[in-house]
């Protein structure tokens, strides 16, 4: 299993970023798919995470501002990040639960970086003030 996240980059406060998760190996319709984000010093913080279903989970911090979408044709997940703040400045990674298909969990199941078995390289992303 091979996830490859890009697409970060510097950008202005007030601005946007697409950030890509395409996925080899699993096929991410039939899997949890998660994006999280770290800056030094501190741990694996949650950013949204879209289920097998279609449902959707973000952050307190990002709700409003970001969005989860996935493409089953291109087997990849993305967020799209607007009105961007400096405090997003962190590496971003995509994760992927091997659960096959799995029902609905409440959704501390969905932001705990336990879930995922397999993830990405990360991507940085900063904004500037």
């Amino acid at each position: 299993v091979r996830l490859q996240a890009s697409g970060g980059g510097l950008v202005r406060a007030g601005g946007s970023l697409r950030l890509s998760c395409a996925a080899s190996g699993r096929t991410v319709s039939n899997h949890v798919m998660g994006w999280f984000r770290q800056t030094p010093g501190k741990e694996r913080e949650f950013v949204a995470a879209i289920r097998s279903g279609g449902g959707r989970y973000y952050a307190d911090s990002v709700k409003g501002r970001f969005t989860i979408s996935r493409d089953n044709a291109e087997n990849a997940v993305y967020l799209q990040m607007d009105s961007l703040k400096p405090e997003d400045t962190a590496v971003y990674f995509c994760g992927l639960d091997e659960s096959f298909r799995l029902p609905f969990r409440d959704s501390t199941y969905y932001s705990d970086h336990l879930t995922y078995n397999y993830w990405g390289q990360g991507t940085l992303v900063t904004v500037s003030s």
